[in-house]
Order: C-alpha cells, then sequence, then structure tokens
C-alpha cells in the first residue's frame, strides 16, 4: 500500500507541476510573440525537461529513502548481535510510553523479539515495513508519465485554439486542471479536499500573472 501511495502520490506532484511549468513558459513566449509555432515549440520543450526533470528527480528522492532504509536494516542486525538488551528496552519503552505497565511492555517486547526480532525494530524505531521497499522506477515512470499529461493540457489550449479565445481557453483549462489535482492529492493524503482544490487554484492563478507581468516585463525590452 504504501508503495502504491507513493507511486499516485509522485503521479499528482508530477502532474501538477506539468500544468504550472508548462503554463509559465506559454505565457512569458506569448506575451513576447504571437507565433504560434514558437509558442508551441516553448511549451514542448518545456514540457519534456519538466518531464524528465521530475522523472530524474522521483528516482533520486526514492533511491536514496531505499538506501536509508537497507541501511537502517543492516544496523538493526548488528545491534541485535552485539547489544540485544538495549534493543529489548527500546522495545519496552515504546509500548510503555503507549500506556501499557512496565512488565507488560518487558513480556510484550520478549515475544515480539523472539517471534520477528528484525521486523519489530525496523518497524519501532523508523516506521519501515521490513521487506517492502519504495520503488524507485515506479515512481520515477508515474511522474514522467503524469507530468507530461499535466503540460499537455495548457499547451494544447494555449496552440490548438482559436487565436482570439486563447487566453481565456488556457486560463480556465489550468484552473480545472489545477483544481483536479489539488482534488486527487487531497484524496490520497487523506486531507481537506476543498482546501486542496482552492489552494491549488489559488497557486495556478498566482504563476499566470507572476509569467505573464514577466512577460510583458521583458517585452519592454
Amino acid at each position: 500500500m504504501n508503495e502504491k501511495l507513493n507511486t499516485l502520490r509522485a503521479g499528482v506532484l508530477g502532474s501538477n507541476d506539468g500544468i504550472l511549468t508548462v503554463v509559465g513558459v506559454l505565457f512569458t513566449v506569448a506575451i513576447a510573440t504571437p507565433n504560434q509555432f514558437t509558442i508551441f515549440i516553448s511549451g514542448l520543450a518545456d514540457l519534456l525537461a519538466c518531464a524528465f526533470s521530475m522523472s530524474s528527480g522521483e528516482y533520486a528522492s526514492v533511491s536514496s529513502q531505499k538506501d536509508a532504509e537497507g541501511a537502517a536494516v543492516i544496523k538493526e542486525k548488528r545491534l541485535m548481535a552485539t547489544n540485544f538488551k538495549q534493543e529489548l528496552r527500546t522495545v519496552q519503552h515504546y509500548y510503555m510510553k503507549r500506556g501499557v505497565t512496565q512488565a507488560t511492555s518487558l513480556a510484550i517486547a520478549r515475544d515480539l523479539l523472539s517471534k520477528r526480532p528484525l521486523t519489530t525494530l525496523v518497524d519501532i524505531k523508523y516506521g519501515l515495513d521490513l521487506g517492502h521497499y519504495m520503488n524507485p522506477w515506479y515512481a520515477a515512470f508515474s511522474s514522467l508519465l503524469s507530468a507530461s499529461i499535466g503540460g499537455f493540457f495548457p499547451l494544447v489550449a494555449m496552440t490548438l485554439s482559436p487565436v482570439n479565445i486563447q487566453w481565456p481557453v488556457t486560463i480556465t483549462v489550468v484552473i480545472l486542471t489545477s483544481a483536479l489535482t489539488g482534488y486527487l492529492s487531497a484524496k490520497l493524503g487523506n486531507g481537506l479536499e476543498k482546501v486542496a482544490v482552492i489552494r491549488n487554484i489559488i497557486i495556478s492563478i498566482i504563476t499566470m500573472i507572476i509569467h505573464y507581468s514577466l512577460g510583458k516585463l521583458l517585452n519592454q525590452f
């Protein structure tokens, strides 16, 4: 479940980044030039750069997490062999902090460490599920695909809609897709959907205003 949620998380974040990154470039370039081909090429180049950047970033991040998990397991194996009493006290104190009596906590600790010691220790000390490491390839592919899909919508809206309505169409598409990613991220994280949707809409509007203003400023030179 953790691995699936991590993959979905990478996908949602990648989609949101794809939307905002691409629309930022589109707005900046569109202010500077009315040439639709130039706008399209700029947006497409940014979409590809964003997708591969997000993908490589997720791969590196999850790989580091996987390495850290593996190192924690190796450390606990060594401690079990050299300082078992301290490990026993660690598990005992874990349950005592949760209101279990000292005698019962000790009994629980002894029982757990006699049956599944390594699983118990990495769970209690690091919150890890032994043997279930995050897969960096899943996260990388999810991020690559979702960033491409996210950036696709503003790119199509800006470059394929009629020139006289391309701005309102693009703004509408960005707001709707940003709202959708906010809703999905809240659902996956058991958060407040309304708050996440409003937050994403506000961020998308601010992003568009900033890049529109930047394009206007650069067009002065």
